[in-house]
């Protein structure tokens, strides 16, 4: 939802909420790595787009039946600032995104999260620091996008309200989804917390920047056929299951757009990003 420092979440959270629900609220804060654009002396730690580094043996994500995914970023483990986030990111190596842009077919085709048939528009792959890559030209059709470093520092994140966490701790009874009766849903409290930042930009890890429903919400519907209720419990059981890897945003200096200022997003189920398991990574993205 938006992004900041614990000092203006907590002035804002002690403005707008009971003491008792502030501290709470502070509770559910996650540190996420958010990217910028790097200038002067920053350190680079992501690549939008350019060339991937791949290793000989590793050929080009491809969706078959389809073609060749276009590569959107490299990401530099060893340069992010993994010991203050929560998830379990390797601590050297790269993880490298890949997606079906719709280049090779004028946006025939989309990569859905709830069409399987679609998954394999959207890849991750890990390049251990042991394995030596090289950078690999793009495959006959694909234009490159233009290279963007970026630089990671340290921002606590917040969720929507009616996310599965916000909503375990406020309202478990609550509709999943929707807004409820509680003062963290009042529209001053979310007016305030939009005013932090109101850009979805690049991230990894923390809360998901979502720019419709929590994205793991999304992603939760997909692995199971949509066959569950919103009503019930399991789906918000599997949401909790599954949290950011990376997003990046649309990036004008990249020349990436997606859809109406969209933002693709990876999710990944914690045991697996444990076991390095990153072909289990979920894609999903979303336009406003």
């Amino acid at each position: 939802m938006t992004h900041g420092s614990r000092d203006a979440f907590r002035s804002l959270a002690l403005r707008h909420l009971p003491p008792a629900d502030a501290e709470k609220w502070l509770g559910l804060l996650r540190p996420g790595a958010r990217l910028e654009v790097a200038t002067g002396a920053d350190v680079p730690a992501v690549r939008l787009g350019g060339l991937p580094a791949l290793p000989a043996a590793s050929p080009w994500p491809e969706w078959e039946g389809h073609g060749p995914l276009s590569f959107i970023a490299s990401v530099d483990c060893a340069r992010l600032p993994t010991a203050a986030l929560d998830i379990g990111l390797p601590e050297s190596g790269a993880l490298l995104f890949f997606y079906f842009d719709g280049q090779l077919d004028d946006g025939e085709a989309l990569v859905l999260a709830e069409d399987r048939e679609s998954w394999a528009g959207a890849r991750v792959l890990y390049v251990a620091p042991t394995q030596e890559a090289a950078e690999r030209e793009a495959p006959a059709g694909l234009k490159p996008y233009p290279m963007v470093p970026l630089t990671a520092r340290v921002a606590a994140t917040a969720t929507e309200p009616w996310h599965p966490s916000v909503r375990a701790a406020f309202a478990p009874h609550a509709p999943l989804g929707n807004r409820y009766g509680h003062p963290v849903c009042s529209q001053e409290f979310l007016d305030a917390l939009w005013e932090l930042d109101d850009e979805a930009g690049h991230q990894i890890g923390g809360h998901a920047y979502s720019v419709q429903n929590p994205v793991e919400i999304e992603i939760a519907e997909a692995v199971l056929d949509g066959e569950v209720s919103w009503e019930g419990p399991r789906l918000a059981e599997e949401a909790g299951n599954w949290v950011l890897l990376a997003q990046f945003g649309s990036e004008d200096a990249a020349d990436m757009m997606w859809g109406d200022a969209g933002v693709l997003y990876w999710l990944i189920r914690p045991e697996d990003l444990a076991e390095r398991r990153f072909e289990r990574a979920m894609f999903t993205w979303q336009c406003s």
